[in-house]
């Protein structure tokens, strides 16, 4: 497939706001892919998504500024700009920079102006055409005459949709099918949805009235799932990133369970002296790094089992589940839990988790399966103060104390193609925060205009607040009341972040 035909689809997908349009756009270009190249419709499906299959390239919008003239016609592929960008990544130690701009040059020389603008976005992480995985997955549906359903469970047991489009698209709903849950491999995490109090998630989780929930301590730790075959055993951050090396205590407590295989599903979290949740910050700052004597000691608790000695659990009500994490895992490795059908029971448990120091709860259904990837009212959160997960999109210079460091950061919620921004704030801040920020922004710089650096939405940070109010002052046509920094969160990607329509609901 030439890269000009993505190009030409990316376009047309940005164009409409119809989501109508936009699948069927998609579709067309997955009908046209080659069902005996698995690796050309895995780089499409990668680069309608915006993104490259390489993680680190070496290059980026500096290195990008001055291109050569572009070609005259469309000659590339996409299954050749992936094969160009692999060897671009591979160059390393003395004169690999020059290589790089070598090969960078002869790749960008052979596109058309169009595929030069569309790939300088898509290194550059700046492709804003809509095509999120919900769309694309979609799209491989209507492309493969395969069930939406089947396209969906197969790209959340996979960890990814490349897998299942590749899968659809080669083998049809046979080959979807085939894809399950898979000890050593992660799966995308169950989500819960959020609720303002324990009355209102008891109400949001349903199921039969005055029937018994699970109400779970919510740690402010790091999401972690955890495989282990044997002594094999592998530690998975909410990204699907393998943090394994990070977490010897990890490993070694799930190494201990009277298991031969289990996938478990948990949290990390540094604990003080008294048992008091550390901040997150410690917490972060001990699972981002190769462990070291005398760091931080980091303790698993796990509040969810997934597969046992060769039996998958995906599907069981969640009282089964809960049955068989505790015949397993010793109470101290497991959230505290409380199983309770009255309100008042619930509300005294959570107010009593955050006296501890912990976030909330999470209120669960017992009937509801584990459902990969899924943010539905089978799982509720309740915090005690309210909180929004959003995108960094540019960031001011700061001035008086603050001047030589980025401050003022700009804050956009996910909406639709893209982001929209809902208001600033440099409250929150210590000076170690202002050091880091101003060097990880800088880092993710695309432009500047004025003071103002412009970044990629990459980054997400939660922000405290206490309501929002309408107001004309920026484009998502609400402001945030008194927001402030909590912690940035580098275990979430920008499509985790809350969307437009999340925050819109909290006007009074």
């Amino acid at each position: 497939m030439l890269l000009a035909d993505l190009v030409a689809t990316s376009a047309a997908v940005a164009a409409t706001r119809s989501r109508k349009e936009k699948v069927a756009a998609l579709a067309a270009l997955f009908a046209r892919a080659d069902a005996d190249a698995p690796l050309e419709v895995e780089v499409v499906t990668s680069y309608l998504g915006g993104a490259l299959r390489q993680r680190r390239t070496g290059l980026g919008w500096r290195s990008l500024t001055d291109l050569p003239e572009p070609a005259a016609g469309p000659t590339l592929t996409v299954v050749g700009v992936h094969e160009a960008f692999e060897a671009i990544a591979s160059f390393a130690g003395p004169g690999s920079q020059n290589a790089r701009a070598g090969a960078t040059a002869g790749l960008f020389g052979a596109a058309t102006a169009d595929e030069q603008r569309w790939l300088r976005g898509l290194v550059t992480g700046e492709v804003r055409q809509g095509a999120l995985d919900s769309l694309v997955q979609e799209a491989v549906a209507r492309a493969t005459g395969t069930p939406l359903t089947a396209v969906r469970r197969a790209a959340m047991l996979a960890g990814s949709t490349v897998v299942a489009a590749r899968a659809a698209v080669t083998g049809g709903e046979e080959a979807l099918g085939e894809i399950g849950l898979e000890v050593m491999r992660p799966v995308t995490p169950m989500l819960a949805s959020t609720a303002p109090s324990v009355g209102d998630a008891l109400e949001k989780v349903g199921g039969t009235v005055g029937g018994e929930v699970a109400v779970d301590t919510k740690l402010d730790g790091i999401r972690i799932q955890v495989h282990r075959r044997g002594d094999d055993v592998l530690v998975a951050t909410r990204s699907l990133d393998d943090i394994t090396a990070r977490l010897p205590e990890v490993v070694d407590a799930v190494r201990a369970l009277p298991a031969e295989t289990v996938v478990l599903d948990g949290e990390a979290i540094s604990l003080g002296p008294d048992g008091r949740p550390r901040p997150f910050q410690e917490t972060a700052s001990r699972t981002a790094s190769a462990h070291e004597e005398g760091a931080a000691v980091v303790t698993p608790y796990f509040f969810d089992l997934l597969h046992l000695d060769g039996e998958d659990l995906l599907d069981s009500p969640g009282r089964d589940r809960l049955a068989a994490l505790d015949g397993l895992v010793p109470e101290q490795h497991r959230v505290r839990r409380l199983v309770t059908a009255d309100p008042e029971e619930a509300d005294t448990f959570a107010r009593a988790a955050v006296a501890e120091g912990h976030e909330g709860v999470v209120v669960k259904s017992l009937d509801a399966p584990w459902e990969a990837g899924r943010r539905g009212a089978a799982w509720v959160k309740v915090k005690p103060r309210l909180t929004l997960d959003l995108v960094v999109l540019a960031v001011e210079w700061g001035s008086g104390r603050r001047r030589g460091w980025l401050s003022n950061i700009h804050l956009g919620a996910r909406d639709g193609d893209g982001f929209t921004m809902l208001g600033k704030t440099f409250k929150g801040m210590t000076d170690e925060i202002l050091a880091w920020q101003t060097e990880r922004f800088l880092g993710l710089e695309t432009h500047r205009e004025g003071h103002v650096v412009h970044v990629r939405p990459e980054q997400v940070v939660e922000i405290a607040l206490d309501g929002v109010q309408r107001s004309p002052r920026y484009p998502g046509g609400i402001a945030l009341r008194f927001a402030r920094v909590l912690r940035y969160r580098d275990d979430k990607t920008p499509a985790e972040a809350d969307e437009l329509a999340t925050v819109q609901a909290l006007l009074v």
